[in-house]
């Protein structure tokens, strides 16, 4: 008889598991309740969200409005010695050319630090997160690829979790939500090697998160 392989044994498991139903040992398990803590009822979504942006490692940027918002990007760009922003979207690059600021498209323009900007469709704050998609961002490279990664959001975008942020992204795209959806916890890290901490391994060294005042 002829020996079956480890990949038919694995698939032979898995059929006589779907055959042979056995009762569910875990009954009293709870898929209902949150799992996380709950926030202050007094603290408002924004403000937690920029707790937990902080405590992960990224920088928040409150705004008035969006010429605050210029006026504090232009001042960040002198500060920090940034001469261009990599940007792809069209409205947001108007906007920055409204306030004097210089953009790119390229993103491989020669430079010490490569510095890109995007928008986001939500912010999560209960975990400090940017959900981006790849309508509002312009594809994966433009929030992957640079040093620094700047976010402009509004606070009418935070939500108290992924799970609202879903429901919410459903509505706004009714025909189907976006071909990329991106969670963005923090700068990029890693301790894979040797478990010692490396920023921007796979992505920015540094997160920036402008919330413009629109409520």
């Amino acid at each position: 008889m002829k020996e079956s392989t480890a990949r038919e044994q694995i698939l032979s498991s898995i059929r006589n598991a779907l055959i042979e139903k056995v009762d569910n040992p875990y009954l009293d398990v709870d898929f209902i309740s949150e799992v996380f803590h709950k926030p202050p009822e007094d603290m408002e979504p924004e403000v937690l969200f920029a707790r937990e942006l902080l405590a992960v490692g990224g920088q928040f940027i409150y705004c008035e409005n969006e010429k605050a918002f210029l006026d504090y990007l232009t001042a960040l760009m002198k500060q920090k010695n940034w001469p261009v922003i990599s940007c792809k979207s069209d409205q947001l690059s108007n906007m920055l050319s409204a306030g004097s600021i210089p953009t790119i498209f390229d993103l491989t323009y020669e430079d010490e630090t490569v510095v890109g900007i995007t928008s986001c469709e939500k912010l999560i704050a209960r975990t400090g997160s940017v959900l981006v998609s790849s309508l509002d961002s312009g594809g994966r490279a433009t929030f992957a690829y640079p040093d620094v990664h700047l976010v402009k959001a509004y606070a009418s975008q935070v939500v108290m979790s992924l799970k609202k942020a879903f429901i919410e992204l459903r509505n706004k795209y009714p025909g189907g939500l976006p071909s990329q959806l991106t969670v963005i916890t923090g700068p990029s890290r890693t301790a894979d090697i040797e478990k010692t901490l490396v920023m921007g391994a796979h992505g920015p060294k540094e997160l920036y998160v402008f919330l413009i005042d629109d409520l």
